[in-house]
């Protein structure tokens, strides 16, 4: 088991470089506007010194050498055009390019830095996460509890699990953003129950304390989002465990339906879930992108939003690594958790 789990380890590692190196390329293929190489109010200037085309070309090869992509983007290139043509249409360009400076640096701890306003990614990253992490990492834990222990009743109590199904599929179908904005109508309104505060802005900068009451709200939401498929999910395998020989004999033996439940059917049911666990965290990182625009949140989906819409491509392709890796690396997990509780998981 500790082989395959290395194993599984090792191949998450590629696959997060082999994603994080894609994203890299993918977003230095794309030409900067002036506006990212901060040049978008020099050019206007019209009369001034960047006012002829020769001084914008300067001040954008400037732009560009102190951002890091005046280089060529990979090892090995397309030639420009020639008169006549050219045999060869390739070249070595060594290691003298972007992607090989930018994996050297991540290999040294260094994300690169902001185009937006120069400050190291990490910090950025950082930042975000300090709300973003007890954010899906509470709605993580709760909706897990909470499936865990409606699967159990549903289980105990089959009378009402048709109606509770009903609801779970009904709330599973509703979109993210109609929930948080119902939520959002319904419970911070002044025209219905102003019970909570509706954005973070005014305690942005105090400390992670400062948001809790601004959070209550976005937790309901991703709570009630992740919670039907996971319960959905664990009542169906409580179900066909319940119906298996084993427990038919458990229960011929005079173990009560509880008892069956937590010392055999439980873990055998858990199986299944596992991958789902794994998709979840995931999951609620990409709801967090809808959750802490609606509820504007400084976060990492908030984050990423911004740097996709202002090109910030540094940003960008460190919030895609650090997401990419959590996701691989919580299927090796999920697979290691898998062996754990069935040893005939090859």
């Amino acid at each position: 088991m500790g082989l395959a789990f290395f194993q599984r380890a090792g191949q998450a590692v590629l696959a997060a470089w082999a994603l994080a190196s894609l994203v890299f390329l993918l977003s230095r293929w794309a030409p900067l506007s002036d506006e990212n190489l901060g040049l978008a109010n020099a050019t206007e200037l019209g009369n001034g010194a960047l006012a002829n085309a020769q001084a914008r070309d300067l001040a954008r090869q400037a732009a560009r050498q102190r951002l890091g992509v005046a280089e060529p983007l990979f090892y090995f290139s397309r030639r420009a055009p020639m008169p006549g043509g050219d045999p060869v249409p390739w070249q070595w360009n060594g290691r003298r390019n972007q992607y090989h400076r930018w994996l050297g640096a991540l290999l040294r701890g260094d994300w690169g830095t902001s185009f937006r306003d120069g400050q190291p990614v990490r910090v950025r990253l950082g930042a975000a996460l300090a709300c973003t992490l007890p954010l899906t990492g509470a709605a993580a834990a709760l909706a897990l509890g909470l499936a865990l222990a409606l699967a159990l009743a549903l289980a105990r109590r089959p009378w009402w699990r048709r109606p509770a199904l009903v609801l779970l599929a009904g709330l599973q179908a509703l979109p993210l953003f109609v929930l948080a904005t119902g939520l959002l109508l319904a419970l911070a309104n002044p025209d219905a129950l102003d019970w909570l505060p509706t954005y973070a802005q005014a305690a942005e900068g105090e400390g992670f304390f400062a948001l809790v009451p601004y959070l209550v709200l976005p937790l309901a939401c991703l709570v009630l989002s992740a919670l039907p498929e996971l319960a959905l999910q664990l009542t169906a395998a409580l179900a066909q465990e319940l119906g298996a020989g084993y427990a038919t004999t458990a229960r011929a033996k005079g173990l009560a339906t509880k008892q069956v439940l937590q010392r055999h059917a439980l873990r055998n049911a858990l199986v299944p879930l596992l991958p789902l666990v794994a998709d979840l965290l995931p999951a609620l990182v990409a709801g967090a992108v809808v959750v802490e625009i609606v509820f504007s949140l400084p976060g990492m989906g908030h984050l990423l939003a911004d740097a996709a819409t202002t090109r910030d491509y540094p940003v960008l392709v460190g919030g895609v690594l650090l997401v990419g890796a959590a996701r691989l690396f919580s299927l090796v997990l999920a697979d290691a958790g898998a062996r754990w509780l069935d040893a005939r998981v090859a």
